[in-house]
């Protein structure tokens, strides 16, 4: 017998960001970023809303100037997902963003400039109980601090951060998570395991300037990836040179793949072989572009070969498989029928209608009983 394999999650302060907890007992949360001109309102919106549809939970705008700060009132009103204002060097674009609604910040206190402008962005947080994330990036430490430690190491990260901290909390101010990337794995995943043995504020983890699709996903997966197997993060967001919306779909594999959430399809496909005769990379691609926003957490196996598919992908909930011809659909390893193989991807997405048709049913039912 194969024993799962158990994560225990490190327990943080919890804080709400709008609506969505983050820390504590709350679920890991998936985040991203736009990135349009935050000022162009329509375009802002519309990539929030794809964001959205995607299953993102907390979104990060750039404020590069005050009209991108006054903006967030009017994106504020079209979106349902909290909104992060990121904010650097002019502390009164952070007031100005607070004051539009953003429902809070990330800044880098550092090039903040001096502690009575911070106190100032700190005691307008306070004042709309808004949190702030610290945000310190191995390429913007405070200049005594790398001379310290002859660099940017994982340690002079940590300092940082704990200084930040110190300061935020000397202000009485304690709504706060913390990030602390690089954009390498090695001294991103020992930065966060130093900072989270030093503090149980929640922490934001990623690794940050990651690359583009290929670079960037291998990366993001690896540091995020061994870091909530040890039990640490709170929120995660895969950086990548794409669509944002790509980084989301990335963030929900990985949460999916340690069995920490389950958001969407789990698909199991084989990588083919001199056994498979249908078109299976076309049939895995219009499955996956079918169900791209279907939250459904189900497991699916696509198949390329009759005879071995169901029993190689006995764990999926629904299953298909083809060849010669003929296609079949099994059930946990067990065949239901057999159909032409021109109506495998039809079959497949009829077979999750009706199993989220049922779980619907069911759930209304246990809503009746209470």
């Amino acid at each position: 017998m194969v024993m799962p394999f158990l994560i225990k999650r490190k327990t943080t302060c919890e804080i709400k960001v709008g609506n969505v907890p983050v820390g504590g007992n709350a679920p890991v949360a998936v985040q991203s970023m736009t990135n349009t001109f935050t000022q162009d309102i329509p375009a802002t919106v519309s990539q929030i809303q794809r964001l959205e549809a995607a299953g993102c939970e907390i979104v990060r705008v750039a404020v590069p100037d005050m009209e991108a700060a006054e903006a967030i009132s009017s994106i504020k009103e079209k979106v349902s997902i909290p909104i992060i204002a990121d904010i650097h060097f002019d502390y009164r674009l952070a007031i100005a963003a607070v004051r539009a609604g953003a429902d809070g910040l990330r800044l880098n206190p550092g090039n903040i400039g001096s502690d009575i402008k911070i106190k100032a962005v700190v005691d307008c947080a306070k004042t709309f109980n808004i949190p702030i994330r610290i945000g310190v990036n191995s390429g913007s430490l405070e200049k005594d601090i790398l001379k310290k430690h002859d660099g940017a190491s994982a340690e002079a990260m940590v300092e940082s951060a704990v200084r930040h901290i110190e300061l935020i909390k000397s202000f009485d101010f304690h709504n706060i998570k913390i990030s602390i990337k690089a954009s390498d794995v090695h001294r991103t995943v020992d930065a966060y395991r130093l900072l989270s043995s030093k503090t149980d504020l929640p922490l934001h983890v990623g690794v940050t300037e990651a690359g583009g699709l290929y670079s960037g996903i291998v990366k993001s997966s690896l540091g995020i990836g061994m870091l909530l197997a040890e039990g640490i993060g709170d929120t995660i967001r895969v950086s990548l040179t794409r669509d944002p919306v790509e980084e989301v779909r990335v963030g929900y594999e990985i949460l999916k793949a340690l069995d920490i959430r389950r958001y969407g399809p789990d698909i199991i496909s084989c990588p083919t072989c001199g056994r498979c005769k249908i078109d299976l990379f076309n049939i895995v691609e219009r499955i996956e572009k079918a169900l791209l926003l279907n939250p459904l957490p189900i497991k699916l196996a696509i198949m390329g070969c009759v005879v071995n598919g169901p029993g190689e992908a006995k764990e999926a909930d629904i299953g298909i498989a083809g060849g010669d011809g003929t296609g079949i659909l099994f059930k946990k390893g067990k065949v239901i029928k057999k159909f032409p193989e021109e109506k495998l991807v039809e079959v497949l997405l009829a077979e999750v209608e009706k199993f989220n048709n049922h779980r619907n049913s069911e759930w209304e039912n246990k809503t009746k009983l209470r």
